[in-house]
Protein backbone atom coordinates (compact mmCIF):
# COMPACT_ATOMS: atom_id res chain seq x y z
CA UNK A 1 0.00 0.00 0.00
CA UNK A 2 1.97 3.16 -1.05
CA UNK A 3 0.66 6.58 -0.64
CA UNK A 4 2.89 10.29 -0.57
CA UNK A 5 4.34 9.44 2.70
CA UNK A 6 7.12 6.88 3.21
CA UNK A 7 4.88 5.63 5.80
CA UNK A 8 2.42 7.19 8.53
CA UNK A 9 5.10 8.09 11.01
CA UNK A 10 6.25 10.83 8.59
CA UNK A 11 2.80 13.03 9.46
CA UNK A 12 3.81 12.48 12.96
CA UNK A 13 7.18 14.15 12.38
CA UNK A 14 5.68 17.22 10.19
CA UNK A 15 3.46 17.83 13.50
CA UNK A 16 6.55 17.50 15.99
CA UNK A 17 8.48 19.76 14.11
CA UNK A 18 5.68 22.27 13.68
CA UNK A 19 4.84 22.73 17.26
CA UNK A 20 8.30 21.86 18.51
CA UNK A 21 8.73 24.50 21.65
CA UNK A 22 11.95 25.32 20.89
CA UNK A 23 10.46 27.25 17.56
CA UNK A 24 10.62 30.56 17.08
CA UNK A 25 6.48 32.23 17.41
CA UNK A 26 7.26 33.42 13.55
CA UNK A 27 8.07 29.92 12.29
CA UNK A 28 4.79 28.20 13.60
CA UNK A 29 3.32 29.05 10.24
CA UNK A 30 6.14 27.99 7.85
CA UNK A 31 5.81 24.95 6.06
CA UNK A 32 7.97 25.88 3.26
CA UNK A 33 10.59 23.03 4.71
CA UNK A 34 7.68 20.42 4.31
CA UNK A 35 8.90 17.47 1.90
CA UNK A 36 7.21 16.71 -1.27
CA UNK A 37 5.49 14.03 -0.06
CA UNK A 38 3.96 16.05 3.03
CA UNK A 39 2.43 18.14 1.19
CA UNK A 40 1.30 15.96 -1.63
CA UNK A 41 -0.21 14.09 1.31
CA UNK A 42 -2.17 17.26 2.62
CA UNK A 43 -3.21 18.17 -0.90
CA UNK A 44 -4.68 14.60 -1.20
CA UNK A 45 -6.33 14.96 2.53
CA UNK A 46 -7.95 17.94 2.22
CA UNK A 47 -9.53 17.35 -1.50
CA UNK A 48 -11.16 14.10 -0.39
CA UNK A 49 -12.21 14.77 2.97
CA UNK A 50 -15.70 15.72 2.19
CA UNK A 51 -18.71 15.66 4.91
CA UNK A 52 -20.43 12.47 2.33
CA UNK A 53 -16.62 10.99 2.78
CA UNK A 54 -16.65 11.10 6.56
CA UNK A 55 -20.09 10.04 7.24
CA UNK A 56 -19.92 6.95 4.34
CA UNK A 57 -16.59 5.85 6.48
CA UNK A 58 -18.11 5.78 9.86
CA UNK A 59 -21.09 4.33 8.52
CA UNK A 60 -18.95 1.60 7.22
CA UNK A 61 -16.27 1.07 10.15
CA UNK A 62 -18.10 2.13 13.09
CA UNK A 63 -20.41 -0.77 13.36
CA UNK A 64 -17.57 -2.49 14.58
CA UNK A 65 -17.80 -5.81 12.53
CA UNK A 66 -14.40 -5.65 10.63
CA UNK A 67 -12.62 -7.62 12.96
CA UNK A 68 -12.06 -9.18 16.78
CA UNK A 69 -9.34 -9.01 18.39
CA UNK A 70 -7.67 -8.60 22.40
CA UNK A 71 -5.86 -5.02 22.57
CA UNK A 72 -2.28 -6.25 22.67
CA UNK A 73 -2.53 -8.66 19.58
CA UNK A 74 -3.56 -5.32 17.95
CA UNK A 75 -0.76 -3.07 19.27
CA UNK A 76 1.36 -6.30 17.72
CA UNK A 77 -0.88 -6.25 14.51
CA UNK A 78 -0.37 -2.99 13.90
CA UNK A 79 3.63 -3.25 14.10
CA UNK A 80 3.26 -4.32 10.66
CA UNK A 81 2.76 -1.57 9.50
CA UNK A 82 6.51 -0.06 10.02
CA UNK A 83 8.14 0.43 6.68
CA UNK A 84 11.77 -1.22 6.36
CA UNK A 85 12.69 1.31 3.65
CA UNK A 86 12.20 4.41 5.51
CA UNK A 87 15.91 4.81 7.66
CA UNK A 88 14.38 7.18 10.10
CA UNK A 89 12.31 5.16 11.89
CA UNK A 90 13.79 2.35 14.13
CA UNK A 91 11.10 2.38 16.44
CA UNK A 92 7.87 -0.05 16.38
CA UNK A 93 4.76 0.99 16.90
CA UNK A 94 4.12 -1.13 20.15
CA UNK A 95 7.66 0.66 21.49
CA UNK A 96 6.01 4.38 20.43
CA UNK A 97 2.81 3.65 22.02
CA UNK A 98 5.01 2.30 25.17
CA UNK A 99 7.32 5.52 25.19
CA UNK A 100 3.90 7.53 25.40
CA UNK A 101 2.21 5.29 28.28
CA UNK A 102 5.54 5.19 30.03
CA UNK A 103 5.87 8.98 30.08
CA UNK A 104 2.46 9.44 31.14
CA UNK A 105 2.77 6.55 33.77
CA UNK A 106 6.50 8.57 34.86
CA UNK A 107 4.22 11.50 35.71
CA UNK A 108 1.74 9.91 38.08
CA UNK A 109 -1.10 10.40 36.05
CA UNK A 110 -4.26 7.67 36.73
CA UNK A 111 -4.18 4.18 35.07
CA UNK A 112 -6.75 5.04 32.30
CA UNK A 113 -4.49 8.01 31.26
CA UNK A 114 -1.23 5.73 31.04
CA UNK A 115 -3.44 3.09 28.92
CA UNK A 116 -4.61 5.78 26.49
CA UNK A 117 -1.23 6.66 25.86
CA UNK A 118 -0.61 3.18 24.63
CA UNK A 119 -3.88 2.37 22.67
CA UNK A 120 -4.25 5.79 21.46
CA UNK A 121 -2.99 5.19 17.84
CA UNK A 122 -4.79 1.72 17.39
CA UNK A 123 -7.17 2.92 15.08
CA UNK A 124 -4.03 3.10 12.53
CA UNK A 125 -4.95 -0.03 11.07
CA UNK A 126 -7.18 0.97 8.78
CA UNK A 127 -4.31 1.41 6.81
CA UNK A 128 -3.64 -2.63 6.57
CA UNK A 129 -7.64 -2.70 5.77
CA UNK A 130 -6.61 -0.69 2.72
CA UNK A 131 -7.24 2.99 3.62
CA UNK A 132 -5.56 5.71 1.94
CA UNK A 133 -3.03 7.23 4.47
CA UNK A 134 -5.18 10.72 3.99
CA UNK A 135 -7.96 9.07 5.26
CA UNK A 136 -6.06 7.33 8.40
CA UNK A 137 -3.80 10.42 9.55
CA UNK A 138 -3.72 13.51 9.23
CA UNK A 139 -4.76 16.60 11.21
CA UNK A 140 -8.48 16.52 11.69
CA UNK A 141 -11.47 19.19 11.64
CA UNK A 142 -14.88 19.67 11.01
CA UNK A 143 -16.74 18.76 7.85
CA UNK A 144 -20.24 20.78 6.86
CA UNK A 145 -19.17 24.24 7.66
CA UNK A 146 -16.08 26.41 6.27
CA UNK A 147 -12.61 25.45 6.58
CA UNK A 148 -10.48 27.59 9.08
CA UNK A 149 -7.34 29.16 8.34
CA UNK A 150 -5.70 27.75 11.23
CA UNK A 151 -5.64 24.15 9.39
CA UNK A 152 -2.70 23.45 7.77
CA UNK A 153 -2.21 23.86 3.96
CA UNK A 154 -5.70 25.85 4.26
CA UNK A 155 -4.94 26.24 0.77
CA UNK A 156 -5.61 22.85 -0.67
CA UNK A 157 -9.32 23.42 0.30
CA UNK A 158 -9.81 24.69 -2.77
CA UNK A 159 -9.58 21.17 -4.02
CA UNK A 160 -12.62 19.55 -2.19
CA UNK A 161 -16.50 19.66 -3.40
CA UNK A 162 -17.83 20.71 -0.36
CA UNK A 163 -15.83 24.05 -1.03
CA UNK A 164 -18.23 24.54 -3.36
CA UNK A 165 -21.31 24.14 -1.35
CA UNK A 166 -22.78 27.50 -0.13
CA UNK A 167 -24.41 25.08 2.58
CA UNK A 168 -21.14 23.94 3.96
CA UNK A 169 -19.07 27.60 3.45
CA UNK A 170 -21.04 29.57 6.42
CA UNK A 171 -19.03 29.78 9.75
CA UNK A 172 -21.33 27.39 11.17
CA UNK A 173 -22.82 25.38 8.15
CA UNK A 174 -25.23 22.59 9.21
CA UNK A 175 -24.60 23.10 13.17
CA UNK A 176 -25.82 25.69 15.65
CA UNK A 177 -22.89 27.77 17.18
CA UNK A 178 -22.38 26.02 20.61
CA UNK A 179 -23.89 22.84 19.62
CA UNK A 180 -21.27 20.74 21.24
CA UNK A 181 -18.47 18.91 19.28
CA UNK A 182 -20.61 15.70 19.53
CA UNK A 183 -22.71 17.07 16.92
CA UNK A 184 -20.26 17.58 14.27
CA UNK A 185 -19.07 15.59 11.54
CA UNK A 186 -15.02 15.36 11.45
CA UNK A 187 -13.17 14.48 8.80
CA UNK A 188 -12.19 10.59 9.18
CA UNK A 189 -9.43 8.83 10.80
CA UNK A 190 -7.71 7.14 13.15
CA UNK A 191 -8.85 9.07 15.83
CA UNK A 192 -12.84 9.01 15.13
CA UNK A 193 -12.55 4.68 14.97
CA UNK A 194 -10.77 4.19 17.97
CA UNK A 195 -13.11 6.37 20.03
CA UNK A 196 -15.93 4.59 18.55
CA UNK A 197 -13.91 1.25 19.63
CA UNK A 198 -13.16 2.38 23.21
CA UNK A 199 -16.43 4.53 24.25
CA UNK A 200 -18.13 1.63 26.30
CA UNK A 201 -14.56 1.14 28.17
CA UNK A 202 -12.48 4.15 28.67
CA UNK A 203 -13.49 7.48 31.23
CA UNK A 204 -14.57 10.41 29.77
CA UNK A 205 -11.70 12.25 29.08
CA UNK A 206 -9.93 9.47 27.74
CA UNK A 207 -12.08 8.88 25.02
CA UNK A 208 -12.22 13.05 24.45
CA UNK A 209 -8.19 12.27 23.74
CA UNK A 210 -8.85 9.63 21.56
CA UNK A 211 -10.90 11.57 19.76
CA UNK A 212 -9.67 14.71 19.08
CA UNK A 213 -5.81 14.12 19.62
CA UNK A 214 -5.20 14.72 16.24
CA UNK A 215 -7.72 18.28 16.34
CA UNK A 216 -4.77 20.35 16.05
CA UNK A 217 -6.69 23.19 14.58
CA UNK A 218 -8.95 23.26 17.85
CA UNK A 219 -6.73 22.31 20.86
CA UNK A 220 -3.68 23.97 19.52
CA UNK A 221 -4.89 27.01 17.17
CA UNK A 222 -8.00 27.47 18.92
CA UNK A 223 -10.08 27.34 16.22
CA UNK A 224 -13.82 25.92 16.21
CA UNK A 225 -14.45 27.37 19.81
CA UNK A 226 -18.24 28.57 18.35
CA UNK A 227 -18.73 25.14 17.62
CA UNK A 228 -17.71 23.95 21.15
CA UNK A 229 -19.82 23.77 24.37
CA UNK A 230 -18.91 24.56 27.85
CA UNK A 231 -18.15 20.48 28.83
CA UNK A 232 -16.31 20.26 25.44
CA UNK A 233 -13.65 23.35 26.65
CA UNK A 234 -13.55 21.44 30.21
CA UNK A 235 -12.59 18.18 28.65
CA UNK A 236 -10.41 19.84 25.99
CA UNK A 237 -8.21 20.64 28.86
CA UNK A 238 -7.56 16.72 29.06
CA UNK A 239 -6.71 16.66 25.43
CA UNK A 240 -4.04 19.26 25.63
CA UNK A 241 -3.00 17.47 28.44
CA UNK A 242 -2.16 14.72 26.59
CA UNK A 243 -0.97 16.65 23.48
CA UNK A 244 3.21 16.80 24.77
CA UNK A 245 3.04 12.83 25.46
CA UNK A 246 1.69 12.23 22.07
CA UNK A 247 4.21 14.71 20.73
CA UNK A 248 7.34 14.89 22.59
CA UNK A 249 7.82 11.32 24.09
CA UNK A 250 10.14 9.88 21.56
CA UNK A 251 13.13 9.10 23.12
CA UNK A 252 17.00 7.16 22.02
CA UNK A 253 16.40 4.63 24.78
CA UNK A 254 13.68 1.91 23.54
CA UNK A 255 11.08 0.31 26.19
CA UNK A 256 11.02 -3.22 26.36
CA UNK A 257 7.45 -4.92 25.35
CA UNK A 258 8.18 -7.85 27.17
CA UNK A 259 8.80 -6.40 29.92
CA UNK A 260 6.17 -4.36 30.36
CA UNK A 261 3.65 -6.04 28.74
CA UNK A 262 2.69 -7.65 32.50
CA UNK A 263 1.87 -4.74 33.59
CA UNK A 264 -0.10 -3.07 30.66
CA UNK A 265 -1.99 -6.03 30.47
CA UNK A 266 -2.87 -5.58 33.97
CA UNK A 267 -4.20 -2.57 32.62
CA UNK A 268 -5.92 -3.86 29.47
CA UNK A 269 -7.72 -6.38 31.44
CA UNK A 270 -9.09 -4.12 33.99
CA UNK A 271 -10.51 -1.50 31.32
CA UNK A 272 -11.10 -3.64 28.14
CA UNK A 273 -12.89 -7.48 27.65
CA UNK A 274 -10.70 -9.74 26.53
CA UNK A 275 -11.81 -9.65 22.96
CA UNK A 276 -12.68 -6.58 21.56
CA UNK A 277 -14.92 -5.46 18.18
CA UNK A 278 -12.81 -3.10 15.82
Amino acid sequence: MQGPLQNLEQWDEFVQERYDPNRKTEEFRNYEKATPGVREFYRLNHANQTREFALAKKKQYCGLNTSKMAIWEALEYLNTLVDDSDPDTDLSQIEHNLQTAEAIRRDGHPDWFQLTGLVHDLGKVLWLWGEPQWAVVGDTFPTGCAYSDKIVFHEFFAENPDSRNPAYQTQLGVYEKGGGLDQVDMSWGHDEFFYHIAKEYLPEPALYMLRYHSFYPGHREGAYDYLMNDHDREMFQWVKTFNPYDLYSKSASKPDPKELKPYYQGLINKYFPSQVAF
